[in-house]
């Protein structure tokens, strides 16, 4: 499944660099100028996950696939998209369609760039993001209303039950509070989620550094790291610069030579795979044997047959039971039959919820 994020921020803040970066592709134009990216790019990498080589290793595995994760690279947003500013109604639109917001914020100063408001301010300009995602929010909301109203007169029972919840998350809006914000009960989050708000998404706020303050930061990240701590948010700091360079170099030690001349430890991906991991409630299971290891993403919480349909439908329609090895016990062992002469494989029925590095063998029958 891996998961989609939706990379937005004010045009020139290193936004399609960032994405170039991460991508290692030339896909989205990165240039000094607002709206480069007029249609959203979408672009796919392979989470890096040190436990898949270590797995596929001991079980001499002639294929290695890691889990997906998904960037889209949104062209950048400006005070007064919600009413269509710079064609900011269709880049909303393109902003539904992800799981997760990743909000990069300008964090450095460069003459040569232009800032669209004139003057550095990331908490000036992620208020303006979203306060134009709120304003988006309530004009959908207030558009739906009339037509849920009617409905509520002619007795259908779901939006009797829905008027009220969209009512006051309206109310909640026009305070202006994030729609991420307003609590809600298990009952009525499949009614939350009808609603489709754009302000609902998690977000992961991106602080883009020069080189010389990737490895410390700056006064700039200081405040949206306190920002998102208030907010119940997270933030991570990365240069987008150092981000391209990394993506041209060929070979694993190159970069890690590179990045520890620059006082790093890892890549800025690693960061923002990790929290976002975090932010969206994802797991890492693999399944492992001699043509292939690979790893697969699932929600925290969910139960084998689920895991098993991120593979395939039918593995979830069919499911059985799935035989189980817990990673450590998998590479202690040194792999499937020492697991198993060990007594560490285990035989889990449809109620067992899937951990994290989790080794999975599912049977089935359709």
């Amino acid at each position: 499944m891996g998961f989609n994020c939706g990379i937005v921020g004010l045009p020139n803040v290193g936004k399609s660099t960032l994405f170039n970066a991460l991508t290692a592709t030339a896909a989205a134009e990165a240039a000094n100028y607002p709206f480069c990216t007029i249609e959203p790019n979408t672009g796919r990498v392979g989470v890096p996950d040190p436990r898949l080589f270590e797995l596929a290793k001991i079980a001499q595995s002639q294929k290695i696939i890691p889990t997906q994760l998904e960037f889209v690279d949104i062209a950048g947003l400006v005070r007064g998209a919600s009413k269509g500013e710079g064609l900011g109604n269709q880049f909303l639109g393109h902003i539904r369609s992800v799981d997760a917001i990743i909000h990069v914020l300008r964090c450095f100063e460069d003459d040569d760039i232009t800032h669209v408001d004139g003057t550095v301010d990331p908490l000036r300009d992620l208020t303006t993001i979203e306060t134009e995602l709120m304003l988006s929010d309530m004009e959908s909301l207030e558009r739906r209303l009339p037509a849920l109203e009617k409905k509520v007169k002619g007795g259908d029972a779901e939006a009797k039950a829905l008027l009220p919840l969209m009512q006051n998350v309206l109310k909640h809006l026009e305070a202006g509070k994030m729609a991420n914000k307003f609590e809600i009960s298990k009952d009525e989050q499949s009614l939350f989620d009808q609603l489709q708000l754009l302000t609902s998404k998690p977000i992961l706020y991106v602080c883009n550094v020069s080189e010389e303050e990737a490895a410390t930061g700056n006064s700039y990240t200081a405040k949206v790291a306190e920002y998102a701590k208030v907010h119940g948010a997270q933030s991570v700091v990365i240069s987008a610069a150092i981000e391209a360079e990394v993506s041209s170099l060929e070979s694993d030690e190159e970069q890690l030579e590179f990045l520890q001349s620059l006082g790093l430890k890892e890549t800025g991906l690693k960061q923002v795979i990790r929290e976002g991991y975090n932010l969206l409630g994802l797991l890492t299971f693999f399944t492992i044997g001699p043509k292939e290891a690979r790893a697969w993403t699932t929600h925290q919480g969910a139960k084998a047959p689920q895991a098993a349909g991120e593979i395939h439908t039918d593995f979830e329609r069919g499911f059985i039971c799935a035989e189980t090895i817990a990673y450590d016990d998998y590479v202690t062992c040194a792999g499937e039959s020492g697991a198993k002469a060990a007594g560490k494989m285990r035989l889990e029925g449809r109620d067992y919820v899937a951990k994290d590095g989790d080794v999975f063998h599912f049977r089935f029958n359709v």
